[in-house]
């Protein structure tokens, strides 16, 4: 495949039939996937297919190989005109996404009781493939309550604050859910997991403020040098995954009816406008309720434990998803269009002055928060005034060797004394859970933030490093 770079971190997938936009990939060359070894930018071009598709497909910085989408992969369809939506361009863990707390405390004064914040939150934060839960709901009203109110029903039942609602994406939830359209099989998986961390790169993180970039803006988050932050990234669980898996299922039966021809059955979809895309779209806000309750009850817990051990409390910076498709409105060869964004292993960024912003945000832009690798630095960036892409930027700083292959790059390593030895806590990970999130597995987090802002696609405003970790 041909690369036309536009820019240091702008390249192009010129449009060959059936491809109806362009590829567009943000990154610097030393990011772009290998073409051998990740088929990722074949996915650029293959999502560049879909029905009702504008602008370009696009593809972060963070670019790796996903189901149907690349994760990091961007793209919007027109609604009126026939757009598709496509459970592959959210992926399986719907509403993946990141909180980031701060506490008004410095990272010297944590750290003599660090030890004691990491066992308790240890102790407080289930965990790992199996059941347990922060929040054991008595019946199908509270799971319903939390499926169509997330955060704001888990704050209404006692976990959390009301500001915490005005630092989140949505003011909390989702509000066309629709819990009927969840199948009753998706409903047992997650009946048993709200409030639960999961596995995989999924992690609770004590972290401080190591470098500030723009101190207007960290300001106006909450953020100064040297201040202990908490960081969670979760999603929706078993629930978020059934529910991709019977869509895909269902919009694979019906794409014919709808004329509809993609090169992978992994791009399965229908018209955002249809019986069927409609369900996917009331099921999927459904788990991105349930995963907001899911952060915040993890917060809400962490926070019990912070407020136990060091007699302080955890303020929320902001909490955003990466992995949601939205009925959003965007300007378009000229006219405002209404579009169904698919942001997958994708942050949304929105610019200053934006509508959705809290009051006290709307001046410098939405914080955007850029998880790194275990053991490696985080990001918080904001969003800027004319970003390509529909305010889109990278969720972190995407894998470039599979779990197995960084298991096996890391045979007869120690990653729990790697950790150690940079001063990095480590509470209830399995050897195996630690050598797949080795940094080595991903992409330079540092390189992938660089790309991003050079691109146009964000600002940066602080770097967070580790001080210790929770992991299933």
């Amino acid at each position: 495949m041909e690369l036309v770079e536009e820019s240091p971190y702008r390249f192009r997938i010129d449009r060959n039939d059936p491809m109806r936009v362009p590829g567009v990939v943000f990154a610097s060359r030393s990011l772009l996937p290998d073409p051998v070894a990740d088929r990722s930018l074949e996915q650029v071009a293959n999502v560049a297919t879909l029905p009702g598709i504008v602008d370009a497909s696009y593809a972060m910085p963070d670019v790796h190989w996903g189901y149907g989408f690349p994760i990091g992969g961007v793209a919007a369809t027109d609604v009126e005109a026939g757009g598709v939506v496509s459970p592959g361009g959210v992926g399986f863990d719907i509403s993946c996404g990141v909180r980031l707390l701060t506490a008004d405390l410095d990272r010297d004064e944590l750290r003599p009781r660090l030890d004691a914040v990491m066992d308790g939150l240890s102790a407080s934060t289930p965990r790992g493939m199996g059941k347990g839960a922060v929040w054991h709901l008595t019946g199908r009203d509270e799971l319903d309550g939390v499926l169509r109110g997330g955060s704001r029903y888990a704050v209404q039942r006692g976990f959390g604050v009301e500001r915490d609602l005005h630092r989140c994406e949505d003011y909390g939830a989702v509000d066309d859910a629709d819990p009927a359209q969840v199948s009753e099989r998706a409903i047992e998986r997650g009946a048993r997991q709200v409030g639960s961390l999961g596995s995989g790169n999924h992690f609770l993180e004590v972290q401080a403020v190591e470098q500030v970039y723009d101190e207007p803006v960290a300001e106006a988050f909450g953020l100064r040098p040297g201040q202990v932050c908490v960081m969670i990234h979760c999603g929706s669980r078993g629930l978020g995954h059934q529910i991709c898996t019977d869509y895909v299922r269902a919009m694979e039966k019906v794409m014919g009816r709808h004329g509809i021809h993609v090169p992978d059955r992994q791009l399965a979809c229908a018209p955002v406008s249809s019986h069927e895309g409609r369900a996917y779209l009331g099921a999927m806000a459904a788990a991105a309720n349930y995963a907001r309750a899911n952060r915040q009850l993890l917060a809400h817990a962490a926070g019990q434990i912070f407020e136990r051990e060091t007699g302080r409390r955890l303020d929320l910076v902001y909490d955003i998803s990466h992995n949601l498709a939205k009925i959003e409105e965007h300007a378009v060869d000229g006219g405002t269009r209404r579009l169904c964004v698919h942001r997958k292993g994708a942050t949304r960024a929105l610019p200053p002055g934006h509508a959705d912003l809290p009051e006290e945000l709307r001046a410098v832009g939405q914080p955007v928060l850029i998880p790194g690798s275990m053991g490696t630095g985080s990001y918080v960036l904001t969003g800027v005034a004319g970003a390509p892409a529909f305010a889109s930027t990278c969720h972190g700083a995407g894998r470039v060797q599979s779990r197995k292959q960084a298991v096996a790059a890391g045979r007869g390593a120690d990653p729990r004394a790697q950790l150690e030895a940079q001063d990095i806590a480590v509470r209830g990970a399995s050897r195996r859970g630690l050598a797949e999130e080795m940094p080595a597995a991903y992409k330079d987090i540092s390189a992938v933030v660089e790309a991003a802002e050079g691109a146009g696609l964000c600002r940066k405003v602080a770097r967070l490093v580790p001080l210790g970790v929770v992991k299933g």
